[in-house]
C-alpha cells in the first residue's frame, strides 16, 4: 500500500508563517536591545496622542502610525515598481514578505541609540527614547494595512489617502512622515524652530 506523500503548505499559510516567524523574530532582536516590551508606565492604551512626552511611540497608536500606513503604499509600489522592470510582476506572497522585512528592518534600525539620539537631537522629539515592543509591533502591522490598502484601492485614491495622512498629521503635531524624513537625514533650523512654536 502506497503511503500518499504529505501535503505542502499551501501557499499563503507559507507565507503567512513566515510573516509571523519574521515578527517574532524582530520582536526577539528589539527585547534583546533593550527595548521594554510595554510602556514603562504599566499599561497599553490603543491611542497616545501627547507628542512630546515619555508615553509617545509607546502605545498602540499614536500620531505616528498614518506613517506606517504610507510605509505600506510605498512599499507596495516599491515591489511593483521591481516587477515592472523585471518585466514580471512578483507574486504578492513574495512582495508583502519583502515589504514586511523592510519594515521590521526599519523598526530595528530606528531603536538603535544613533538613530534615537539623532531624532532627540530636533525639538519635536527631545523626549524621545525609542519605541516600545509593542508599539514596533504594532507598526509593522499597520505597514501591512498600507500595504493591502495599496493593493485594493485604485492608484489615486492611495495617492489621496497618503496626501490627506500627511497634511492632516503636519497640521495638527507639526511633524509627519516627510518632516520626519527631512529631520533625520539633514535637520533644517527653520523646520526646527517651527516645530518647537507648538
Amino acid at each position: 500500500m502506497a503511503v500518499a506523500a504529505p501535503k505542502s503548505p499551501s501557499r499563503p499559510a507559507a507565507v503567512a508563517a513566515l510573516a509571523v516567524g519574521l515578527v517574532a523574530v524582530t520582536a526577539a532582536i528589539l527585547l534583546a536591545m533593550g527595548r521594554t516590551p510595554i510602556c514603562k508606565c504599566g499599561y497599553v492604551e490603543l491611542w497616545h496622542g501627547v507628542v512630546r512626552d515619555s508615553g509617545n511611540s509607546q502605545h498602540l497608536t499614536d500620531w505616528y502610525t498614518p506613517s506606517h500606513v504610507i510605509h505600506g503604499f510605498l512599499f507596495y509600489f516599491g515591489t511593483w515598481l521591481i516587477g515592472r522592470l523585471r518585466g514580471k510582476r512578483l507574486p504578492l506572497g513574495v512582495a508583502f514578505l519583502l515589504a514586511l522585512g523592510l519594515e521590521a528592518a526599519w523598526e530595528i534600525v530606528e531603536n538603535t541609540n544613533m538613530v534615537i539620539d539623532r531624532y532627540r537631537a530636533t525639538n519635536i522629539a527631545l523626549d524621545y527614547y525609542g519605541d516600545s515592543v509593542i508599539n514596533s509591533l504594532s507598526d509593522i502591522s499597520f505597514m501591512a494595512l498600507g500595504f493591502f490598502l495599496a493593493r485594493t484601492f485604485p492608484v489615486w485614491l492611495t495617492v489621496a489617502a497618503a496626501v490627506l495622512m500627511e497634511l492632516f498629521v503636519g497640521y495638527w503635531i507639526r511633524d509627519n512622515l516627510a518632516l520626519n524624513i527631512i529631520m533625520l537625514i539633514y535637520p533644517v533650523e527653520a523646520i526646527n524652530r517651527w516645530q518647537s512654536a507648538i
